[in-house]
């Protein structure tokens, strides 16, 4: 893979790379572009009420899926800016500009920003809702007569077996946000391939490969044309873009490191069961004498407080600390590209940008820390309930109403139609530009597809008082 072909500016409506650079009265990059046409969009606003781990949460503190994807944004530019310093520095690719530097940033500011604009409702746990709703009743619910697992094609069954908001992310951002036709928020191509984590389809999931690529699925069979073209015009055929490994090292390191701040400020985790685990961290890893040292380091700043009699000394300290520890997993993200650039620009690195490192000990440490601490609370269960019967609720009532929606053979009662009804204009206009000259069973699925693209376009409160609305609870 090669840069040039890597930062394509190519888009679905206009802007070919040849224009990359070309003079005009505005002077953006079409990257900067990206960014003001994310920024502007309702779909990004929606994340500023959609759950990160604490749904429907009252303070202000508390992370929502909007300030995540800025904290995102901010560390992704970040890591641009250092490995793309590194790569002109020690002349790792005499093909690599100032200008390549500047253009990675924006992409992954960019990135950064849409990386979870796919997610439903209810942060992760609405991902596993929905996912369990069809593995439960696509084999029970039937269509003229057939089973509607059966009436699909094993791909099309497996897009909602294993239902992903990285692939709705692209969905969305291709084809379900109209700005001016169909073509979605019509980005560049670098930028559209950057948030492809996973470069496979539903089909094609191996989780023993030993290859992070294949962990889940990056697009929907819908959107495979897209996908291809993407994939052929940036040169990565197959393989992940360098981008997206510095796009994911930003993504765990916001959310790890937050994860541990919001708790704290929740009540779930305190300061000396934090303290306990980094140094049973520290005594199980060996160490050099210049390695950063978090179970010293969150000491230190304890210490500090106290001499400066601030009100809380362990907040001041975690507080501090969380800073301390993304500057630090920050150079070891970078680190991990530079060390491993070859590899990762052959096609050929598998691994995250952390692999085999003392970050990623502590990066686990953390993702554990916040399971046993937060997640598997009890509060945490009696929220993901509730959620899960609204999501059930709502699948339930649109799935069962959208079946025979423009199939031709369509008898349906009154309360499907209203129920079609509620669906956004702009979801069923794509769906019927799409589903032109499809087979039956193809426009089955995107009808399928209809209801989780209108269901993921909600946020935690709409999702609520609709279920609240149908269910007479008002």
């Amino acid at each position: 893979m090669d840069w040039e072909q890597l930062l394509s500016t190519k888009r679905s409506r206009g802007a070919s790379g040849k224009a990359k650079y070309a003079r005009s009265a505005d002077l953006r990059s079409e990257f900067e572009k990206d960014y003001h046409r994310i920024i502007g969009s309702a779909s990004f606003r929606r994340l500023q009420d959609k759950t990160q781990v604490f749904p429907l949460d009252k303070s202000d503190f508390i992370r929502t899926r909007l300030t995540h994807s800025l904290e995102v944004s901010s560390f992704a530019k970040s890591l641009g800016q250092n490995i793309g310093e590194n790569i002109l520095a020690y002349k790792r690719d005499p093909g690599f500009t100032p200008r390549m530097k500047e253009d990675i940033c924006n992409i992954l500011q960019c990135a950064g920003l849409i990386h979870d604009i796919g997610n439903p409702p209810f942060g992760h746990f609405g991902e596993t809702s929905i996912r369990e709703w069809f593995v439960r009743n696509l084999p029970v619910m039937s269509y003229h007569g057939r089973p509607l697992e059966e009436a699909l094609t094993p791909q099309m069954r497996e897009d909602f077996y294993h239902f992903e908001g990285n692939a709705q992310a692209l969905r969305l951002v291709t084809k379900l946000h109209f700005l001016v036709d169909e073509q979605g928020m019509n980005l560049t191509y670098a930028l559209l391939n950057t948030i492809v984590k996973y470069p496979v389809a539903s089909t094609q999931i191996n989780k023993g490969s030993g290859n992070i690529k294949d962990k889940k699925m990056g697009y929907y069979y819908a959107d495979a044309e897209i996908f291809e073209e993407i994939q052929k015009e940036t040169g990565t055929n197959g393989s992940r873009h360098p981008l997206a490994f510095i796009l994911e090292a930003a993504d765990d390191i916001a959310y790890k490191t937050a994860d541990i701040e919001d708790a704290f400020v929740k009540g779930f985790l305190t300061y000396h069961k934090l303290l306990e685990e980094l140094q049973e961290l520290q005594q199980t890893y060996v160490l050099d004498e210049k390695a950063f040292r978090p179970a010293d380091k969150l000491e230190e700043l304890y210490a500090r407080g106290r001499e400066r009699h601030v009100g809380n000394p362990e907040e001041y300290a975690i507080k501090n600390w969380i800073v301390r520890v993304q500057g630090f997993l920050i150079n070891c993200a970078t680190f991990g590209f530079t060390s491993n650039y070859g590899a990762i620009m052959s096609g050929e690195y598998k691994y995250d940008l952390f692999h085999r490192t003392f970050a990623e000990r502590l990066m686990d440490l953390l993702g554990d820390l916040a399971y046993r601490e937060v997640f598997t609370s009890e509060s945490i269960y009696r929220m993901e309930v509730a959620e899960a019967a609204m999501i059930d609720f709502l699948m339930d009532k649109f799935v069962t109403a959208i079946i025979q929606y423009d199939d031709g053979k369509e008898r349906r009662g009154s309360i499907d139609l209203r129920m079609v009804s509620f669906i956004s204009g702009n979801y069923k206009k794509a769906y019927h530009f799409h589903a032109k000259g499809k087979t039956d069973e193809e426009r089955l699925y995107l009808r399928l597809l209809l209801v989780t693209d209108y269901v993921c376009g909600m946020t935690d409160s709409y999702a609520k008082r609709l279920y609240q609305e149908l269910r007479a609870m008002i």
